[in-house]
């Protein structure tokens, strides 16, 4: 995970928090599929679901449904 400028190895068993408002991403560098569990609050939950349901996934779309979350795309 990057978490800020930090970079985070999350491995099985482990957790990892995000305070809010902090910039992050998380990806799996493994061939193999890897299993989370996102905590999340309802408002992220619907940007999720929201950015699932679009059909034009462009940088200005992005940022304008983020912003309707009050979250922002960096």
């Amino acid at each position: 995970m990057r978490i800020g400028d930090d970079e985070v190895e999350a491995r099985a068993g482990s957790a990892v928090m995000v305070p809010r408002g902090t910039p992050h991403t998380y990806w799996n560098p493994e061939p193999t599929p890897a299993r989370y569990l996102l905590v999340m609050t309802p408002n992220v939950y619907n940007l999720i679901h929201q950015i699932h349901q679009l059909k034009e996934r462009s940088t200005p779309a992005l940022r304008e449904l983020f912003k309707k979350h009050d979250s922002e795309l960096l």
